[in-house]
């Protein structure tokens, strides 16, 4: 873990700052849930929990006995080749790592803004 700056985790995942990245202009967060990592801008993040957003506003598949448990909703992700298969719990828990993460950043940014 020294070689990363959390940013933010919950259950599912966590968000960080590679420490080597420190020094360029807009480093990208690295986002890790199941298994799954992202490296994304801030506006990507932001897109991301657009994506959210959309899909946790979609119906949920009729034939489904669980709607907890079955992974009938599909996230779009910041890669245009690549969707998530998420059920209902998932896609809250994504969505609040992502929405701390943006927190945390621009309350770092804004920190460090009105310092100088």
């Amino acid at each position: 873990m020294k070689a990363i700056n959390k940013i933010y985790s919950n259950d599912l995942g966590i968000s960080f700052f590679w420490k080597q990245e420190k020094y360029i202009s807009s480093p990208k967060i690295q986002l890790v849930f199941r298994d799954i990592g992202f490296l994304l801008t801030i506006n990507e993040l932001k897109d991301f929990s657009n994506s959210c957003t959309a899909t946790i506003k979609l119906q949920y598949c009729s034939q489904c006995i669980s709607l907890q448990q079955s992974r009938s909703l599909l996230l779009r992700t910041p890669s245009d080749k690549i969707d998530l298969a998420v059920n209902k719990e998932e896609i809250l828990q994504i969505q609040e790592l992502i929405s701390g993460t943006i927190f945390r950043v621009e309350l770092q940014d804004w920190i460090k803004n009105s310092i100088n």
